[in-house]
């Protein structure tokens, strides 16, 4: 029996100081880098990343456990604006420490449910199963401060050359925002066409831009009755959409 405890406790000791290890190492990769790439079984089959996604955008979400009731509420959610990421451009990818059966289990529920009042869905995107923990490692995403099996709960939008283009990190206790998850896409996406492109406060598509810069001719143009250009101050130009 006495070695029973001790063989447990050597197994324990070694998972602690196996997911210390990672929590040392890991860092956050920035905007700019590249997405750290990854193999793994998901609820859609296996997944290699970014390989199987070619030049589409990415919005990568993590979750650190299956069932848990915000998550669920953002894959509900998630699942309903599924077609408007497609026609975006962008794919969605869900990754849990969780086992792959897990996800099954919980993908199943989920598409059971009416949520908002709406008809339930079926998920399209993958979950991705991490239980050794090493895409989070790889995202910065395993916290330190929590239980062994905690990861962070991070959104990564990643564009078509396979950079980090934005991301943030949610507490456990609040949901993320669909709507702003789009919003912010969109915006990236408006900055990837035209890198003068600057998107305000709030921008939505349809709003006015802000530009970065402007050469001598523009700037001759700015304030005049038909330009297309504005300024609320010398650090503030505007250009009006298109749609106005």
């Amino acid at each position: 029996m006495k070695n029973l405890f001790l063989i447990a406790g050597i197994m324990f000791l070694s998972l602690n100081l196996s997911q210390a290890q990672l929590t040392v190492n890991q860092r956050i990769p920035l905007i700019g880098n590249d997405a750290p790439a990854f193999s793994a079984m998901s609820t859609n089959g296996q997944i290699s990343f970014p390989d199987d996604f070619g030049n589409d955008w990415k919005v990568l979400f993590a979750h650190p456990r299956d069932f848990t009731p915000v998550c669920s509420s953002e894959l509900l959610e998630l699942a309903y604006h599924q077609n408007t990421f497609k026609e975006l451009g962008a794919e969605i990818l869900v990754v849990s420490s969780d086992k792959l059966e897990s996800h099954l289990s919980w993908k199943t529920a989920l598409e059971d449910i009416t949520f908002k009042g709406r008809e339930p869905v079926k998920i399209d995107f993958p979950l991705i199963e991490d239980s050794s923990f090493n895409i989070a490692n790889s995202y910065g995403m395993l916290d330190s401060q929590t239980d062994i099996g905690q990861s962070i709960r991070g959104v990564f939008f990643i564009d078509p050359e396979n950079k980090i283009r934005a991301f943030y990190f949610y507490p456990n206790e609040v949901g993320r925002s669909i709507s702003e998850i789009k919003r912010t896409l969109v915006a990236l996406q408006r900055n990837h066409t035209d890198q003068r492109a600057l998107l305000p406060e709030g921008w939505k598509p349809g709003d006015d831009i802000m530009v970065s810069f402007l050469n001598p001719e523009e700037k001759s143009e700015v304030d005049k009755e038909k330009s297309d250009l504005y300024s609320l101050t010398w650090f503030m130009t505007y250009k009006r959409s298109a749609n106005k």
